[in-house]
């Protein structure tokens, strides 16, 4: 079976030119030819204006069809070249996942009078008021879709927190009073700050019905309407996991396993990610956050980390088929919240090491492959990754033999399979160093080269099927049968 490989396909920066569903559309043949089988999209719905990337999301009903917060377009487009992006990619084999935000609405039409409770935002579950009343924007009536596709309008009732009282012009974190109110009492929500059910903006009440009522609603319009096959699930850790097991369950159950839903739970805590796994207990990946902090890590501390750690408590180790490996994405690029960008000089060696393993869904990273321009400019890796990207494809196959034996400098081979080649990976966060790996016996006296030219040494293979195969000072090579 062909290696999968996703792609997001965006970054926090884009233009704000309405231009990239017909961006994606025209890249699609050149992301099928390089074996990218899955594209994670950005979220398609209308925000909170043009430039919003999309997690300020108003209207899941809009996909840039009505003339809503300043426009009818979103960010990437509108909502017919949308849907031909969607048609395109899956006319190129390629499977198209929708970025879905749940958690929050923001930019409501109106405000409406409700009592709250202020709490502390770093202890949300501690009071700092008595209750009192606030004028919320909490009442979406979405006036330009004039109840198109769905008449559902929400009201303060149906969220749990706010943070702005337009009363008082005043920002904090409100604590929404009322019968059966309260942030979600669920030992999975992040612990972080107390309670970390409240992220931002108007935070919805998974524990209402018509809450429920309407994003099951949504969510079979949605795919229906659109045509995607599969979900990534943003903030997923401050969503009510009872809620996000039941709508997993109740996804695939309607839409069959082979649509493909994965979240993100943003915490590198090995006990904490199994938990999640353990609770959901349906075909479900969750994103590797601890692997991507591991390749931050080491990029930082240079010769100082230790290369045989890291996949130490990772996801793809504990859970292989449930991992979404990743080197960099969206939040973690520089200027966002979550900044955490891997250094320049290790991204070739982190691509390598989601790329040419056999654990995991590797997700390359639009801003990596393309390049960030502007104010937190980035360079393009695309010549680098499309060589990973063409030995993932053709030759990273069969069994996987780890040589993670010297702090500084690791390998592994994979065999290959039904008669191809196997390749050997070695690289090395200090001085310039080499790996004594097993070829195969098949392959003595033959010569391999560095697939990415990064080492012009060649190998000759053993008459006993092994070889010493050098790497360069702080870089990695792919070897591979010289052409």
């Amino acid at each position: 079976m062909k290696n999968q490989t996703l792609m997001q396909y965006f970054e926090w920066y884009l233009p704000d030119d309405g231009q990239h569903w017909n961006r994606l559309s025209a890249d699609a043949p050149n992301l099928a030819s390089k074996g990218i089988t899955q594209v994670w999209m950005p979220p398609a719905f209308k925000a909170t204006n043009t430039n919003d990337v999309g997690y300020g999301v108003y209207d899941l009903f809009d996909l840039g069809e009505f003339d809503q917060k300043g426009s009818i377009r979103t960010k990437y487009g509108l909502k017919e070249e949308y849907l031909n992006a969607i048609r395109v990619l899956k006319n190129y084999g390629i499977t198209p996942i929708a970025d879905v935000v749940l958690n929050h609405k923001a930019a409501a039409d109106q405000t409406e009078t409700f009592s709250v409770i202020e709490v502390d935002p770093n202890d949300r579950t501690t009071a700092i008021s008595e209750p009192f009343t606030i004028k919320g924007w909490t009442h979406f009536t979405f006036p330009g879709r004039q109840k198109q596709y769905n008449d559902f309008e929400w009201h303060w009732y149906h969220f749990t927190g706010t943070d702005y009282d337009a009363k008082r012009r005043k920002s904090g974190i409100y604590l929404i009073q009322g019968d059966n109110k309260g942030w979600a009492n669920d030992e999975l929500v992040d612990n972080e700050n107390g309670n970390y059910d409240y992220l931002m903006y108007a935070d919805l009440d998974f524990k209402h019905p018509d809450v429920i009522k309407n994003l099951y609603d949504w969510s079979c319009w949605f795919i229906e309407t659109t045509g995607v096959a599969g979900f990534r699930l943003d903030a997923i850790k401050h969503i009510d996991s009872f809620f996000m097991r039941n709508f997993i369950r109740d996804i695939l159950a309607k839409y069959g396993d082979n649509f493909h839903v994965f979240g993100e739970f943003w915490n590198g805590d090995e006990e904490a990610n199994n938990e999640y796994l353990e609770n959901i207990n349906y075909r479900f990946d969750l994103v590797d956050v601890r692997l991507h902090n591991n390749l931050f890590d080491a990029s930082r501390l240079d010769e100082l980390y230790d290369l045989r750690t890291i996949f130490d408590q990772t996801l793809v180790k504990n859970h292989p088929d449930s991992a979404v490996t990743f080197v960099d994405n969206h939040d973690t690029q520089r200027g966002q919240a979550l900044e955490s960008t891997i250094e320049e000089w290790f991204k070739p060696a982190a691509y390598a090491l989601i790329l040419l393993r056999e654990s995991g869904l590797p997700c390359v990273f639009y801003g990596d492959y393309y390049g960030i321009s502007g104010q937190f400019a980035q360079q393009d890796f695309k010549d680098t990754i499309d060589k990973l990207l063409d030995i993932r494809l053709n030759l990273a196959y069969g069994e996987q033999k780890d040589y993670f034996d010297d702090p500084h400098c690791i390998g592994w081979t994979r065999a290959g399979q039904n008669g191809s080649q196997p390749i050997a990976i070695v690289l090395t966060n200090s001085s310039e160093n080499s790996k004594r790996m097993y070829f195969g016996k098949k392959w003595s006296g033959q010569e391999c080269s560095d697939y990415l030219n990064n080492c012009q040494k060649t190998v000759k293979i053993d008459q006993d099927g092994w070889a010493v195969f050098p790497v360069n000072k702080k870089s990695v090579s792919v070897w591979s049968i010289k052409q």
